[in-house]
This record gives C-alpha cells, sequence and structure tokens, in this order.
C-alpha cells in the first residue's frame, strides 16, 4: 500500500432517488457485499493508501450510526455535518483535512474495484509530481459514458488534460474519484460568490481560473443513485474475487455535529 495522503468521503446528500427501493435508509448505509457503503468506501481509499478517511455524512445518517452501534474503522473520522449542497461539502473539508497538499475524494455512492482505484491513485500521484509544463494540479476519475442520466461531461484533450466539464455530451465522465490540490478550497469564496451549488460546478470554474486536471480512464465505475445501479453494483462485486479481513481493526468513533 503506498501511503502518505489523506482520504475524504463526501456523503451529505439525501439520496431520495434510492431511498425507496432500500427501506428509506440513507444510501451511505446501504449494504453493498456485507458492509455499508460508507464503511466500503473508507476501506478502499484506505487500501489505495489513505492513512486516514474523512467522512462527511448528514445528522439523520450519524444518528442511524450511533443508534444501531455500528462500528467504523478506527482510521476513519465521522463528521456530521448538513451541508446545503455538495459543493459546501467539498468546502467543509478544509476544517478537516489540515495541511494536506493532495486528498484522494470519493462521493460515497462510486463503487469502484480495488484495482481500479489503485490504478487511479498511481496515475493522478505521478501526473501531479511533474513539475512545469508537464505537471498537473489535480486528476479525475473518468469513464466511458453509457447513458447514466445526469452524467458530468468531460472534454479531454489529447494530452490529457481536462478542458471543459459540463452537461455537453462526450464519450467520457466523471466518475466520481478524484484526487484534488488544496488549492482548490481556495475557490470557496469566488464559488460562493457566483451563486454556485454543486460541486460539479466548482470544479467546472477551477478550470475557468487554471487549475490543470488531468483525466485519468478507468473501466468500470458504478454510480449508484437508483435501484437498478445498486442492483448492478451488486453484480459486479459478487464477481469480483472477495477482499481480505482488514487488518487494522474496527472502533465506534464519535460524530461530530
Amino acid at each position: 500500500m503506498v501511503s502518505g495522503f489523506q482520504g475524504a468521503i463526501i456523503a451529505a446528500g439525501r439520496g431520495e432517488r434510492l431511498r425507496g427501493a432500500v427501506n428509506d435508509l440513507p444510501k451511505p448505509l446501504v449494504e453493498l457485499g456485507g458492509e455499508t457503503m460508507l464503511v466500503r468506501q473508507a476501506r478502499m481509499l484506505h487500501e489505495a493508501g489513505a492513512e486516514r478517511v474523512v467522512a462527511l455524512v448528514n445528522c439523520e445518517t450519524a444518528r442511524l450510526i450511533a443508534a444501531r452501534a455500528l462500528a467504523l474503522p478506527r482510521w476513519m473520522e465521522l463528521h456530521a455535518r448538513d451541508t446545503a449542497s455538495s459543493m459546501e461539502s467539498l468546502f467543509t473539508l478544509a476544517e478537516y483535512l489540515g495541511d494536506a497538499r493532495h486528498f484522494l475524494l470519493a462521493t460515497v455512492d462510486a463503487v469502484a474495484q480495488a484495482a481500479e482505484l489503485a490504478r487511479f491513485v498511481t496515475r493522478a500521484r505521478g501526473l501531479t509530481a511533474r513539475a512545469g509544463a508537464a505537471g498537473f494540479d489535480g486528476a479525475l476519475a473518468v469513464v466511458r459514458w453509457r447513458g447514466d442520466r445526469r452524467a458530468l461531461f468531460a472534454e479531454v484533450a489529447p494530452q490529457g488534460n481536462i478542458r471543459a466539464l459540463g452537461e455537453r455530451e462526450s464519450s467520457l465522465v466523471t466518475a466520481g474519484f478524484y484526487w484534488l490540490p488544496a488549492a482548490m478550497f481556495e475557490l470557496a469564496p469566488r464559488a460562493r460568490a457566483l451563486g454556485l451549488d454543486a460541486m460539479r460546478k466548482a470544479l467546472a470554474m477551477a478550470l475557468d481560473q487554471g487549475m490543470r486536471l488531468a483525466a485519468v480512464e478507468l473501466a468500470a465505475i458504478i454510480d449508484v443513485d437508483e435501484a437498478a445501479d445498486l442492483a448492478a453494483a451488486r453484480a459486479m462485486l459478487a464477481a469480483a474475487p472477495a477482499h481480505p479481513a482488514p487488518a487494522t481493526g474496527a472502533e465506534s468513533n464519535k460524530s461530530e455535529h
């Protein structure tokens, strides 16, 4: 495991489109392969090299975790904040990530296999370690568009840099994993002044402000928004080799309101 960076998960949304199929559970507490999506995502980031994983959930999710006495990995920090948008969740992470130069960010509903995430991290770290014009400020995982609704399309140059993010259709879409620089947090005042209300809009603004973001194409990431996505994710994981039991142990952490 390559170490030396911090991980973060944003999971403060309501997940309305999925709730009807999962007995009104918040998305982070829906199970995949015997783990909640929240714990699975934290484990994935940790196995990819994150020494510490900060997870931002809403207060409803935090209350259910406490009420059910759900065990969380000891290297995972749970923070409960009812943020107004995914953009505000992103910028709220600045309070918890300290002086990290880069961090690995995941949405709770991006389901990947371990090898794919490891490949993304290795490639992203290499791209951002380069000096001068050959280097990048950050990297976004992308996959081939398969007709997903509400996809965030990425226009990628032959050199691998992302030229634009938005609703204009292209062959690639973002996939829920991001290797971002701490400089992203410095854009919060401008994003708020512009009235932006989603992380995707903040990322598009970062490009407009000159941030160089590379695209790292992965093979199979499933964004779980609806019941059909959940079924597809479960089928993908069932077809993959079982993961070994984590060697780090687990213990309950307190959430912060």
